[in-house]
C-alpha cells in the first residue's frame, strides 16, 4: 500500500478520515503536530492555513507516495491555489469530505480540487 499524506484546512475532516481508514473509533481530536502512521500522514490544518508553515507541508509530501488534498463539501472558499499541486512532484488526489451535509456543494468542491491539479476526486462522509 502506498503512503498517503492528507492536507487541508482545520476541520476539513482529515483526522476523522484517518480514524475511519484505520478502523478506529471516530472522535474529535485536534491534530497538534504531524502524525505519521504506517501508511497515513495526518497534518494540522494550520500548516495549510499559514504561509510560513506551508513550506513544511511541501517537505512532508516527500515522505509519501500520494498526496491527498482534503476539502469539506460545505467550504465557502478554497485555500488551494490553481495548479498548486505541481510542487508536490507526486500523484495528487482530491478528497471531498462531509458530502452528505445539508448545504453541501460537492460539485463546487470537486471543481476547486480539479483546478488545484488533483488527478482523481473521491467523495466521503463519516
Amino acid at each position: 500500500m502506498k503512503k498517503l499524506i492528507l492536507i487541508g484546512r482545520s476541520e476539513s475532516g482529515k483526522t476523522t478520515l484517518i480514524q475511519a481508514l484505520r478502523g478506529d473509533k471516530i472522535q474529535y481530536n485536534k491534530t497538534q503536530y504531524v502524525n505519521n502512521f504506517d501508511v497515513l500522514i495526518d497534518t494540522p490544518g494550520e500548516y495549510c492555513q499559514t504561509r510560513n508553515l506551508g513550506a513544511a507541508l511541501a517537505m512532508y509530501t516527500f515522505e509519501a507516495q500520494v498526496v491527498g488534498l482534503v476539502m469539506s463539501a460545505d467550504e465557502p472558499y478554497s485555500l488551494f491555489s490553481p495548479c498548486c499541486t505541481v510542487v508536490a512532484n507526486r500523484p495528487v488526489i482530491g478528497i471531498v469530505t462531509k458530502s452528505d451535509r445539508s448545504g453541501a456543494n460537492k460539485q463546487r468542491a470537486a471543481a476547486w480540487l480539479k483546478l488545484a491539479g488533483c488527478q482523481k476526486i473521491f467523495f466521503t462522509s463519516s
